[in-house]
C-alpha cells in the first residue's frame, strides 16, 4: 500500500477537536458575583463567600471585643445579619466594605447595650504587617522564641491602641480594605480613616522598634 493509499482515508485530526472552551468555575467568581448568586438562591455561592472570608471576620470581632465567647456570638450574628440581607444586596461597593460594615454595626450594637460610656468606635475625630510571626521547623529553639515574643508584643500593642484606631488597622490586614473602604465600612470621612490608621501604624512601629 502507497503512502497516499494508506493517508487517503485518514484525516487529520484537527487540534481544534481535543479543545474545550474553560468555563470559569464558581470558585472563580468575584465576591459581588457569589453574593448576588446567594442573593438569587445559590447556596453553594454562600459557602464560598464564607470560607474566604470567616477567618477575617473572626478576627477582627476577636481584636475589638478581646473575648473568644463573645467573638463567636458576634461573628453568628454577622452572617446571620447577612443571611436577613441577601434579598435586597446590590453591588454598590466591595463586597467585603458591605460585609464589615455589617460587622462594624454589629459591634456598635453591642458596645450601646452593654457598656454605653465605653463606646469609641463611632467618633469621628477621635507599614507594618500584622502577621503573628511563626518561626520555621528548622529554625533554632531560641530563635523560635524571639518570634513568640515578638508575636506577644504585637499583639499586646495592638490591644493598647484606641478602640477605632486598632479597628482600622485590624480591617486593613484582615479585610484587605483600602482607606476608603475602612471610611466606609466604619461611617467616617476618608481623612478620618486614614488619620486612624496613620496613628495606629506609627504606634504599632514605635514599639516593635526593638525588633527592627
Amino acid at each position: 500500500m502507497t503512502d497516499a493509499a494508506l493517508h487517503s482515508g485518514c484525516r487529520p485530526v484537527e487540534a481544534s477537536a481535543y479543545w474545550h472552551p474553560v468555563t470559569p468555575t464558581l470558585a472563580d467568581a468575584t465576591d459581588e458575583a457569589l453574593m448576588l448568586g446567594y442573593r438569587d438562591g445559590d447556596a453553594t455561592a454562600f459557602d464560598l463567600l464564607y470560607g474566604r472570608h470567616k477567618g477575617g471576620v473572626y478576627r477582627y470581632l476577636l481584636r475589638q471585643c478581646r473575648n473568644a465567647a463573645l467573638a463567636d456570638e458576634l461573628f453568628q450574628d454577622v452572617w446571620m445579619n447577612l443571611i436577613r440581607a441577601r434579598a435586597g444586596y446590590t453591588v454598590q461597593a466591595k463586597f467585603t466594605t458591605w460585609l464589615y460594615r455589617i460587622a462594624h454595626n454589629r459591634l456598635i450594637d453591642h458596645f450601646r447595650r452593654s457598656d454605653p460610656a465605653a463606646l469609641s468606635l463611632d467618633d469621628e475625630e477621635s507599614a507594618v504587617t500584622f502577621a503573628e510571626p511563626a518561626a520555621p521547623r528548622s529554625v533554632e529553639p531560641e530563635a523560635g522564641a524571639a518570634a513568640r515574643e515578638q508575636a506577644a508584643q504585637l499583639l499586646a500593642l495592638l490591644d493598647g491602641l484606641p478602640a477605632e484606631q486598632r479597628e482600622a488597622f485590624v480591617l486593613q490586614q484582615e479585610g484587605g480594605l483600602s482607606i476608603e473602604e475602612i471610611a466606609a465600612a466604619t461611617g467616617v470621612t476618608r481623612e478620618t480613616a486614614k488619620s486612624r490608621l496613620r496613628y495606629a501604624i506609627a504606634k504599632l512601629r514605635q514599639g516593635m522598634q526593638a525588633w527592627q
